[in-house]
C-alpha cells in the first residue's frame, strides 16, 4: 500500500513540476509569430510622403530568419525612425508587386535605403545583419552622403 502512494505521489509531483517547467519555458517565447506581428514603422505610402529616405525592410511570413531578424529590426527602427522613414514589406503581398520586382532582391531577409527625393536606392549587405552596430555604419553613412545631396542641390 505504502509502495502504490509513493509510486502515485511520484508520478503526481512530476506531472506537476514538468507542467510548471513547460508554463516557464511558455513565458520566455516571443508573441510573435510571424514577422507581420510585428508592426513596425509606417505604411509605403506614409514613407513615400515623408521628405526622409526610406529604410524598407522586405520579408515573407513563412521566411524563419526574417523571424529572427525582426528584433534587430525593431531596434533599428528604435534608432532611426527620426532619421528613416522604416518600412515593412511583405513580398507575398500583390500590392507591392511593382516595388518587389524592381528590388532585385536575392533572398530574405532584405533591407534597402530607398530615396525618393534623388531617385536613389541601396541593399544593404546581408553580411551586416548579424551585428547592429554594422548595419548603423551603412545608414549612417547614406545620411551623410544625403547632407552633402542636399548641400550641393541647395547651391544650385
Amino acid at each position: 500500500m505504502k509502495k502504490n502512494f509513493l509510486i502515485t505521489f511520484g508520478i503526481i509531483f512530476t506531472l506537476i513540476l514538468t507542467t510548471i517547467v513547460g508554463f516557464a519555458l511558455d513565458l520566455g517565447k516571443s508573441k510573435h509569430a510571424k514577422p507581420s506581428d510585428y508592426k513596425i514603422g509606417v505604411t509605403l505610402n506614409e514613407a513615400v510622403a515623408s521628405d526622409k529616405p526610406m529604410l524598407v525592410f522586405f520579408y515573407a511570413d513563412w521566411c524563419t530568419y526574417c523571424l529572427k531578424f525582426m528584433p534587430k529590426f525593431a531596434a533599428l527602427n528604435s534608432l532611426y525612425s527620426s532619421k528613416y522613414s522604416v518600412v515593412m514589406i511583405n513580398v507575398d503581398d500583390d500590392v507591392y508587386n511593382n516595388l518587389v520586382e524592381s528590388a532585385n532582391l536575392t533572398g530574405f531577409p532584405t533591407l534597402s535605403v530607398i530615396d525618393p527625393k534623388y531617385d536613389f536606392r541601396f541593399l544593404i549587405s546581408a553580411g551586416t545583419y548579424a551585428e547592429i552596430s554594422k548595419m548603423k555604419v551603412e545608414l549612417d553613412r547614406y545620411l551623410k552622403l544625403r547632407k552633402l545631396l542636399d548641400k550641393a542641390s541647395e547651391s544650385k
